[in-house]
């Protein structure tokens, strides 16, 4: 599937990866957006259990909103199905300028929704079709913006750039994260409750016009350019992609499955589990859950970088070893509710993801050959994700809840752990030193 290729001239390099910039900054800025829209109902999802489904039994409103945040990921594979197939046919960046406007749209209309209290029943169905529309949003940008990324960059630098797209997505749970500790700074209980956690879904609308606008600017990737001028666009790019490809499509179920558990348990239910079970201020857990993501938007393309000169698999590898030895002994010790410790284990669990993070986005792209990479990448990832990822926060609040054990949901990321070592270990070949096909 891949070829190598010989080292091309340091100024042919040089002038590729200025000529590059600004379609990885249009790329990555779309990405912040996109996943900012994502991550601020993660942020308040307490907010929005009490709001949309009001219970006097513990944790069920915020069991529901998790639940709802869950549904959302199961659009996923529609979406990367649709934008996969588009993408493959029509070209990358019209898929993504599609993705963006329709997750702008879902978030604003989050933020202008009446509660439970006001239409009753109604209330909760709405939201749940537009976190469909959100999740069916989400679903086509993923692959999508790691293939644009991946395409426009340098053979030498594909692990590096390929990092943005996963420090885009980083960026907009930072933008989030940050949105809310500042509301939560700046606001008391009641009045989030009552209208404040509707502001950061307000500007959903606007910034997905920027995005949209960033994206439009920018010419279609390259390697989807010179197929598409030599007549090579794929007929059916789902039929190709099963009919040719189906033990990588396999491979990147495995390959995900850490990467996706991990990002969720410690980028989106970290601050919940921090004031909801160890009963810390709110306050506390979005300040330490932003500086960890400040933490990971550095390490991710360090490690991007690294996986340029030492290759994919040993990240991928240590990844998976972390994710398997870690989790128990961390949140073990976050039980002392002391500051330090917390935001202690949650740089270390950053880091974990940010193994992934660095390398997995080039790892995906270069598996695929650019006639059906949108379509393959995006059908098992957003499986997988909708499988596993989406629903961590539900699956961990539902075990502490259901078992009484605090630690019960570790269980859960060293399962996945185990299988993406092994995916990583007998099933991954290298292709750092390849040529995209």
């Amino acid at each position: 599937m891949a070829r190598t290729m010989a080292p091309g001239m340091p100024q042919e390099s040089a002038a590729a990866a200025e000529a590059a910039k600004v379609p990885i900054a249009a790329g990555a800025v779309g990405t912040v957006i996109e996943w900012y829209d994502f991550a601020v109902y993660a942020y308040f999802a307490a907010f929005l259990g009490r709001n949309f489904f009001p219970s006097t039994v513990a944790y069920r409103s915020l069991l529901l909103a998790f639940a709802v945040f869950g549904v959302g990921f199961f659009m996923r594979p529609v979406g990367g199905v649709v934008f996969g197939h588009l993408g493959d046919k029509i070209g990358r960046r019209n898929a993504l300028a599609a993705t963006i406007i329709l997750m702008g749209i879902a978030t604003f209309l989050v933020g202008i929704l009446p509660t439970y209290g006001q239409i009753g029943v109604l209330a909760p169905i709405l939201l749940v079709l537009f976190r469909l529309f959100q999740g069916f949003s989400a679903g086509g940008e993923w692959a999508g913006a790691a293939a644009f990324l991946v395409e426009y960059a340098p053979h030498e630098r594909r692990g590096f750039i390929g990092s943005w797209q996963q420090v885009s997505v980083g960026g907009g749970f930072l933008l989030g994260s940050a949105i809310a500790t500042l509301l939560t700074s700046v606001m008391s209980p009641e009045s989030l409750a009552a209208w404040g956690w509707r502001i950061p879904f307000w500007s959903g609308l606007v910034m997905a016009a920027i995005g949209l606008y960033l994206r439009l600017r920018v010419e279609e990737t390259p390697k989807f350019r010179a197929i598409q001028q030599a007549g090579q666009i794929a007929a059916s790019p789902i039929a190709e992609a099963f009919g040719k490809h189906w033990r990588y499509l396999l491979i990147v179920v495995g390959f995900t499955l850490s990467g996706t558990v991990a990002y969720y348990v410690f980028l989106a239910y970290f601050p919940t589990y921090v004031s909801a079970v160890l009963k810390l201020p709110l306050r506390t857990a979005s300040s330490i859950n932003t500086i960890g993501l400040i933490l990971f938007l550095i390490m991710v393309p360090l490690l991007g970088i690294l996986s340029d000169r030492i290759g994919r698999r040993p990240i991928l590898l240590a990844h998976g070893a972390a994710a398997i030895l870690l989790p128990y002994p961390l949140f073990l010790w976050m039980a002392s509710r002391h500051f330090g410790v917390i935001l202690i284990a949650q740089i270390i669990g950053v880091f974990i993801q940010a193994l992934f993070s660095g390398a997995c986005v080039a790892a995906y792209v270069e598996m695929f050959p650019t006639r059906v990479r949108y379509t393959s990448i995006s059908i098992p990832y957003n499986l997988t994700v909708a499988a596993f990822g989406g629903t961590a926060p539900f699956i961990a609040t539902f075990l502490v809840a259901t078992t009484k054990n605090n630690l019960s949901f570790t269980y859960y990321l060293i399962a996945s752990g185990i299988v993406s070592f092994l995916t990583y270990l007998l099933a991954v070949k290298e292709t750092y030193r390849s040529e995209l096909a």
